[in-house]
Formats: structure tokens, C-alpha cells, sequence
């Protein structure tokens, strides 16, 4: 069954929006203590207690509003800053000695929460812009702008706008994140169906090209085409893209109908008429796939088991060799494509030899052969070809149960595959 990793996207403005609702709380809860403690020196406190009710409700009213990016219009925003810069133009009235003793504005640090808002949702353009009006309100309300003013709304512009483009980056750097993401699970998904078209897909072509040879006549058309077709699937398993002949569709239908009338003829073995590299396709079917559920626990050996022949020895461990199900019938299917691979490349007459190691933490497999080996740079020259054997049917499948594939070869000594399966894992496939 297709497995498809899952991308979990994460949200880098989640916290700074929390972290502005309680910030609108706790400088709101501020500004109301300062009234409290500081209201004797207001000559109209009235004006002062009914803006800071209307400013207290406000906020606590519009709590959803600031909890995400999607909730915070530009209503809202227009809305909130106009709260803020009427709190800053209402503070002469109610304390008529302000400008003199440069004395705090009604909503206090509580105008820093509407600007910051501006700076989150929109960046540092949207933050310069609120700072600036918050700038310009205060100015007015001191009449002559005091060094401490011109001190806090420096301070204010500076600190928003960097808010702004550190929120910018950050998202930048989510949606990177994200594809990036997304392209891996892509790629895992291309190797998955990549290796099983190598398994299957590809030796039934090669093996039609065989066969339609050897019948001769309209087969021999058929066969060609499937080997046009062969060639054009590796290199887009490879990666790459190489467009077939076109052929007319009349002439495949009667190629097919011309093989189909031919008399029967005994089997073959269905072999690929082209040798891949070390580490091929065939996978055969796995033995004792159904004896366990799909998360159940397998012994290792009754997968591996009926591979051993006249010409393959197994040597287990005298104890059952547990596996979560899929990786032990990946880890026995990897060690079907390296006997597959010594029985075309080493020779019928070739020898190999299975071991299997139960440890504490891992479970090791080794397959060895006594064949002539694989000559250097031939895997690299295969993996070009598109013939990737050894990179898909091996090593892509320990690489995506978390565990994995070593190959080691000297020309005329044969050929050893290591295969390496953490205990306990299933996985990136499946998590």
C-alpha cells in the first residue's frame, strides 16, 4: 500500500501574535494603575477614566482580532489606531499641566501594542507608516517636542519597523521551509514508485523485448517498442526525460494481436534481457506476508528462508529474529534483489552466502557471493544508465526504513552487501 509522509507546516507568527494579546492586556491593566495611583494630579479625570473604560473594553472585546493574521484586518487596525491616537490627543484635557512636566499620555505604552500590530500583520512598511502617525500625534499633544519625546518615538519607529522586517524574514523563511518540506516527501514518493517500476515495470519490457525477437515478424515491432519504452522509463526513473519513437497505434494493436495467435510455447524464466547492476530488480513475492499484520512483529527467517537453494546457504541465529512487518519484508526483498543480482552477474554457478545477526539494537544481514566482483566506476556508469538497482531496490530501501546498505566489492574476490536495520524502526515512509 502507497505510504505518503505527511509535511507538517509550522507557524512562526503563532507567537508573536499570542504574545501581542497578552501584551495588550498587561500594558492595558498598566495604564489603568497609573490612573489609580497618579489621578489626583488630573484637573478632568472624568475624561481620562472614560477614555481608559472605553480603551479597557476595547481591548478585551477585540482579543480574537490579534489572534492570528487572517482575523487582524485592516479595519481592525485603522480602528485600533485610531483608539490609540485619540488616548494620546485626549491627554491635555484631562491633564492640562502635561506639557509642562512631560507626564505619560493616557494610553501610556498601551499605542506600542496598535503599532506592533501594524508590524506583524504587514511588515515594516505598515510598521513605519503606524509609528509615524503615532509620532506625529505626540508631538501635537506636547506642543513643542521635549527631548524625551523625540527620545521614545525614535525608540517606537526603530523598534517596530525591526519587528516588521523580522517578521517578513521569518516568513520567508517558513514558506521555504514548507518547500522544502514538500519537495522531500515528492522525492521519497518518486523513490518509492521508482523502485517498484524497477522491481516490476521494467523487466516485463525487457522481457517482451526478448521474447518478440525471437518470434520474429509483427512481435519483433512489439518487442522493439517495448524496449523504446524501457529505455525511455529509466531515464525517467534516472531523472530525466528521453521521448520514445512514436509508432501508430494500428500497428501496436496488430502486433499484439499477431503475438497473442502465436502457438504457446514453454516458459522461460522471466529474466531481463539487459543485465542491471549489482543489486537489481526482482523482488519476488514475499513469503509470509500475510502471516502478520501490517505493525505485527515478523521472524526475519521465515522471510529469507525460501530464498536458500542448491547455491545459497543461510546461516540464522537459533532464536527468532523479530522485525516490525515492512521493514522485515524491505530488508528480505533488498536481500532477493542482491541474490537476483549474483545469479545474472555472477553466473548460474555463482555461490552466495546469507548471514543473519541478531544484536541488542540492530539486525545485520549480510549477502556474499563468490563471483568475479563489480569492476570500479561500473555502479556510478549503472546509476547514469538509469539502471538503479543498487540505489533503489538496496540502498533506497534500508535508506527508508531508517537503516543501511554498504557494498563492498574486489574485482575477482566477489561482492558483500551489508544491510543494517535499527531494531524498533518503521521508518520515514511511515512516521
Amino acid at each position: 500500500m502507497a505510504r505518503r509522509e505527511r509535511v507538517v507546516r509550522m507557524s512562526v507568527e503563532l507567537p508573536l501574535w499570542r504574545a501581542l494579546a497578552a501584551y495588550r492586556v498587561l500594558t492595558t491593566g498598566y495604564a489603568v494603575l497609573l490612573l489609580v495611583f497618579t489621578g489626583d494630579r488630573y484637573e478632568r479625570p472624568w475624561v481620562a477614566v472614560g477614555f481608559l473604560a472605553v480603551m479597557a473594553v476595547w481591548t478585551f472585546a477585540t482579543l480574537p482580532r490579534v489572534a492570528n493574521a487572517a482575523a487582524c484586518t485592516k479595519r481592525f487596525l485603522g480602528a485600533d489606531l485610531t483608539v490609540a491616537l485619540t488616548g494620546i490627543l485626549l491627554t491635555p484635557l484631562a491633564d492640562v499641566h502635561a506639557q509642562q512636566i512631560d507626564s505619560p499620555t493616557l494610553p501610556s505604552i498601551w499605542t506600542a501594542g496598535s503599532v506592533l500590530a501594524f508590524a506583524i500583520k504587514g511588515g515594516w512598511r505598515w510598521a513605519g507608516f503606524a509609528s509615524s502617525l503615532v509620532a506625529v500625534a505626540n508631538i501635537i499633544e506636547r506642543g513643542e517636542p521635549s527631548r524625551d519625546t523625540i527620545h521614545n518615538v525614535l525608540l517606537v519607529w526603530v523598534a517596530s519597523i525591526a519587528i516588521g522586517y523580522v517578521v517578513e524574514v521569518a516568513r520567508a523563511s517558513e514558506r521555504t521551509l514548507a518547500r522544502a518540506l514538500e519537495i522531500e516527501a515528492a522525492t521519497r514518493e518518486r523513490e518509492r514508485l521508482a523502485r517498484d517500476i524497477h522491481d516490476g515495470v521494467l523487466q516485463v519490457l525487457a522481457m517482451v523485448q526478448r521474447r518478440g525477437t525471437e518470434i520474429g515478424g509483427e512481435a519483433a515491432e512489439l518487442g522493439r517498442m517495448a524496449g523504446e519504452q524501457e529505455v525511455a522509463l529509466r531515464t525517467l526513473v534516472a531523472g530525466g526525460l528521453v521521448p520514445a519513437s512514436r509508432v501508430s497505434e494500428d500497428a501496436a494493436q496488430g502486433a499484439v494481436v499477431k503475438l497473442l495467435d502465436e502457438p504457446d510455447e514453454p516458459d522461460e524464466p522471466d529474466e531481463p534481457n539487459e543485465p542491471d547492476e549489482p543489486g537489481g530488480p526482482g523482488e519476488p513475492d514475499e513469503p509470509g506476508g500475510g502471516s502478520a499484520g501490517a505493525g505485527g512483529p515478523v521472524d526475519l527467517r521465515s522471510l529469507l528462508a525460501p530464498r536458500v537453494g542448491s547455491r545459497v546457504t543461510l546461516s540464522e541465529p537459533g532464536a527468532p529474529v523479530l522485525l516490525p512487518a515492512h521493514p522485515a519484508r524491505e530488508l528480505a526483498a533488498a536481500v532477493g534483489a542482491a541474490l537476483d543480482n549474483v545469479r545474472r552477474h555472477a553466473g548460474e554457478g555463482a555461490r552466495a552466502w546469507i548471514l543473519v545477526e541478531d544484536g541488542p539494537d540492530e539486525v545485520i544481514v549480510t549477502v556474499r557471493d563468490d563471483g568475479p566482483g563489480i569492476p570500479d566506476g561500473r555502479l556510478a556508469q549503472a546509476e547514469g544508465e538509469g539502471r538503479l538497482g543498487v540505489a533503489l531496490s538496496i540502498r533506497g530501501r534500508l535508506r527508508d526504513i531508517g537503516g543501511t546498505a554498504e557494498l563492498v566489492s574486489v574485482p575477482g574476490q566477489g561482492t558483500e552487501v551489508e544491510l543494517t536495520v535499527p531494531r524498533g524502526t518503521r521508518g520515514r515512509a511511515e512516521r
